[in-house]
């Protein structure tokens, strides 16, 4: 009995070890699921910031790209028509593990007169 114990005794350690790669790759998939609802965050934010600097007649580029935070790449666009100003920001999504393109969000806002 003594003799079988002392065989098995690496045995925890070696299925443990098997299981790491797993765990490890749960937690980079969990943090790249929150990178995208970050950056769809961030797109939001900037979209509702230009319009509303469209909508006063500033510079909507300007305030798009001050409201996302440091290190995210954004690109906005502007267009409009019928009394109202609509901004789509687009922001690239940090890759962790694996490339999501961008996520985009768009906000529409009417004219200060």
């Amino acid at each position: 009995m003594a003799h079988r114990r002392e065989r098995d005794r690496g045995q925890v350690a070696l299925e443990y070890l098997g299981f790491v790669p797993v765990l490890l790759i749960v937690a980079l998939a969990g943090i790249q699921l929150g990178a995208v609802a970050y950056a769809a965050e961030q797109a939001g934010t900037a979209a509702r910031a230009g319009a509303r600097a469209a909508s006063l007649r500033q510079d909507a580029q300007q305030a798009c790209a001050a409201a996302v935070s440091g290190g995210l790449d954004v690109r906005c666009s502007s267009g409009g028509g019928g009394g109202a100003v609509t901004v789509t920001a687009t922001v690239r999504i940090p890759k962790i593990v694996w490339s999501f393109g961008d996520a985009t969000k768009s906000a529409t806002m009417p004219l200060d007169h």
